[in-house]
């Protein structure tokens, strides 16, 4: 599968439904008190970089990189569509994101994930791209229903 990562703006219909619909899944999966996923207007953040993943005019995927401060970057919003589910297409995302984020000098990153079983699949995306189980960061408090992670770059 070819992928064309783009910066996203927020503006796209697609990119606008598969936030929405990442976080109604998060909704459905985890007590609201547990759901750290960001709405639109928190990805507007200009601390944060959203991508958007793109095969022909279907969009494949989201990922953002909220920057924590000059070393630190925090991944969130990793989202990909079910139809392109098992492509590898998260797995670009991810690699896109770390390799960012090396370019601008962050030099460690960090993330939060559901602790549920529907959350395996990221769970094992993520400790394959070389990030390994940490405790709480930054305003994040220990929940059971959260998997904290890092990885140095």
């Amino acid at each position: 599968m070819t992928l064309r990562i783009v910066v996203d703006d927020l503006t796209h219909e697609a990119t606008l439904r598969l936030i929405a619909t990442h976080l109604a899944g998060m909704h459905e999966l985890t007590p609201a008190c547990s759901v750290h996923a960001l709405d639109a207007g928190a990805l507007a953040d200009p601390a944060v970089t959203v991508w958007s993943a793109w095969q022909g005019e279907d969009l494949v995927g989201i990922g953002a990189l909220k920057q924590l401060d000059d070393e630190r970057g925090e991944l969130k919003s990793m989202r990909v569509d079910d139809r392109f589910r098992g492509t590898g297409a998260g797995r670009a995302l991810l690699r896109h994101i770390v390799d960012e984020a090396r370019g601008r000098g962050i030099r460690s990153l960090w993330l939060e994930t559901g602790a549920e079983a529907a959350f395996l699949p990221a769970q094992r995306l993520y400790a394959s791209g070389g990030f390994t189980e940490c405790g709480p960061f930054g305003d994040y408090r220990p929940d059971p229903l959260s998997v904290f992670m890092t990885r140095s770059l």
